[in-house]
């Protein structure tokens, strides 16, 4: 027998919580930073080799934007504050 008050039982059926999906800075092309001084941020920020970090300023230049980072929220938003440090407009976002 429940002790429960009526109506506050818990239902027969188990509920699922959704995946945790990850989060990801977005870095927006801006007509103020040189796509020289974004590599440079990218591999200074990131530690990404100037390939890698040249790919996603053009990634950011022609495109618009790039995804430079991925994982927790917490992690995210420590990674955009610091893009902005740095003068680049930058937005995280859960991934989809």
């Amino acid at each position: 027998m429940s002790t429960a008050p009526a109506g506050l039982e818990r239902p027969e059926t188990e509920e699922r919580a959704a995946p945790d999906l990850p989060w990801v800075t977005i870095v927006w092309n801006d007509p103020v930073n040189l796509m020289s001084y974004v590599t440079y941020v990218f591999q200074a920020v990131f530690g990404y080799p100037r390939g890698t970090a040249h790919k996603l300023m053009l990634d950011v230049h022609h495109k618009g934007r790039a995804v430079v980072s991925s994982g927790s929220r917490e992690e995210m938003e420590r990674d955009v504050a610091t893009l902005h440090e740095y003068g680049l407009w930058a937005t995280l976002q859960q991934d989809t």
